[in-house]
């Protein structure tokens, strides 16, 4: 996947999404096996924040990604590597006294024992990111904010600026928080994984495993997450190979993102509520939820990395067209597919109107879809995706 340099020409647009959070260079390896005997590594860029962003500039939204990398060889080809895929990269800053972080890993399924990732981002040019050194109109530049529990994790000062972005105000871009918990990077620090609980509950949609709210909250089931989540307008549930549990709010304000709201909080609504939901109401919050379960797709999977955030950088994008909550969480299948079926964390999306097409297949034709490598090349019908 490629695509023009954002430079400064897309700073003057408006920009959709705004991406905050650290992105890494990652060594892949060559051949399989333990780290200690790879004999040689790829480059790459690693980072979650990084990823939704380049998966939604590739979908043809303006993205911008805000970091912070060190002033060396690395720094510069995590900006030039973004920018190349149609990121804008303006706002990431320099640093002159940190590194950029780095990390290499085994070519093992991640959900393996026997993967392995080293990491090098210990005192990395990322954690020294704070609300003094990361200005809010960079961070309030775009119609959302997409942020990250990782993030949280790198340093009291990286959580003291996630606090700061979450923090309700007039004029705040709609919050989008993908909890994303990594429970190495928890250990030694001074906080733990419950402030992901209350960032999350100051964010207006949140992305959430069922798995990982079990492991950092002691939370089980979609409803318990929802009820421990009341505030934000639309919490997504993942769980896994069961699909996406949506839980969207009707009557809780503006229906796009982008759109003014009363009030102090935040100054923009997902607009949920204007989807065709099949769930049940629960009441949740100041308003009716509409509980809209979504299958997951049968996927060929060729490397399970990245899924998650392309899951995001899906719904994300069909937030910001304005679409059904249940075709919001169709892209994010479909997008999430995208990556599985490659080996590295980005790719190449389908086409808009080829993920259309198969957003609005009935619930049979959806369920009998198998995707294969290769299926996002343009052109290809619905009925071409492989099928039982």
């Amino acid at each position: 996947m490629s695509g023009p340099a954002a430079g400064t020409a897309a700073a003057a647009a408006t920009t959709d999404v705004v991406c905050l959070g650290e992105s890494m260079v990652t060594f892949l390896p060559s051949q399989p096996g333990r780290l200690a005997d790879v004999p040689s590594f790829a480059r790459g860029i690693g980072g979650a924040e990084s990823n939704v962003a380049c998966a939604l500039a590739a979908a043809g939204h303006r993205a911008a990604w805000v970091g912070r990398v060190g002033a060396d060889g690395f720094g510069d080809h995590l900006v030039e590597t973004i920018a190349a895929y149609g990121v804008d990269t303006s706002a990431v800053r320099r640093d002159p006294d940190r590194p950029t972080g780095i990390y290499f890993r085994t070519a093992a399924d991640r959900g393996t024992g026997t993967h392995e990732v080293a990491y090098y981002r210990a005192g990395s040019a990322a954690s020294a990111m704070s609300p003094d050194t990361v200005p809010h109109q960079d961070l309030f530049a775009g119609r959302v904010l997409h942020l990250s529990g990782i993030t949280a994790a790198l340093s009291a000062d990286c959580l003291a600026l996630l606090r700061e972005a979450t923090a309700p105000r007039r004029g705040r871009p709609l919050v989008s928080f993908d909890v994303n918990h990594r429970p190495h990077l928890w250990r030694g620090s001074a906080a733990d994984a419950s402030v992901l609980l209350e960032l999350a509950r100051r964010a207006d949609l949140v992305f959430v495993g069922e798995d990982e709210a079990e492991e950092a909250w002691g939370i089980v089931g979609p409803e318990a997450i929802r009820a421990a989540l009341p505030e934000p307008s639309v919490v997504v549930v993942k769980r896994g190979s069961a699909g996406a549990t949506v839980f969207s709010r009707t009557g809780a304000g503006p229906t796009e993102a982008g759109g003014a709201a009363s009030g102090t909080g935040s100054g923009t609504d997902t607009g949920a509520g204007s989807g065709t939901g099949t769930g049940t109401d629960t009441g949740s919050g100041t308003g009716t939820d509409t509980v809209t379960p979504v299958p997951a797709l049968r996927v060929d999977v060729v490397a399970a990395v990245g899924a998650g955030d392309a899951f995001a950088a899906g719904f994300l994008s069909a937030t910001l067209r304005g679409l059904p909550v249940r075709d919001r969480a169709r892209h994010g299948h479909l997008m999430a597919a995208a990556v599985l079926t490659v080996p590295g964390d980005l790719t190449e999306p389908p086409a808009r109107h080829h993920a259309d097409r198969l957003v609005a297949l009935d619930d049979d034709a959806w369920g009998r879809l198998r995707l294969a490598p290769g299926w996002t090349a343009a052109g290809r019908a619905p009925e071409e995706v492989r099928t039982p």
